[in-house]
């Protein structure tokens, strides 16, 4: 059973994804969302592959920001990227599915800090994200 925070966190990241066209293409379908946490997986198209036969380093990239996103967000409080990297640790093919799942490392008063970790469906850790948000004074619903 949700506690009144973490009901609040689905909320916010239900209407987020309402208006979200871009995790909407990816197929990004979202697993557990917690104040703080998300946990979302897509699987990996035909056309999210560059000219190497690997997938373009932008969709797992997309995804943790996704989840980045969800999880900076969730308490309500308009936050935006400040600062964010990624370091690719395994190539990713045509019909793998990814997980991301980001947690956070600190909720200051106008940053955040989080780690997204991106793995595939054999759990092999492919890619690893920080993110660094700044808080707004801005609500994301009313």
């Amino acid at each position: 059973m949700l506690n009144d925070k973490d009901k609040l966190a689905n909320s916010v990241v239900s209407h987020m994804m309402e208006n979200d066209y871009f995790s909407q293409w990816l197929g990004i379908e979202v697993l557990e969302i917690k104040e703080g946490y998300s946990r979302i997986k897509m699987a990996v198209r035909k056309e999210m592959v560059n000219g190497f036969g690997i997938v373009h380093g932008g969709i797992p990239f997309s995804l943790a920001d996704s989840a980045f996103a969800f999880a900076c967000n969730n308490r309500n409080i308009l936050s935006v990227a400040l600062d964010t990297s990624i370091n690719f640790i395994k190539p990713v093919h045509v019909g793998d599915v990814l997980t991301a799942e980001a947690k956070e490392l600190h909720n200051g008063k106008s940053t955040g800090l989080y780690q997204i970790n991106i793995t595939n469906q054999k759990d092999h850790l492919v890619a690893q994200f920080k993110g660094l948000c700044f808080r707004t004074d801005k609500q994301l619903i009313k």
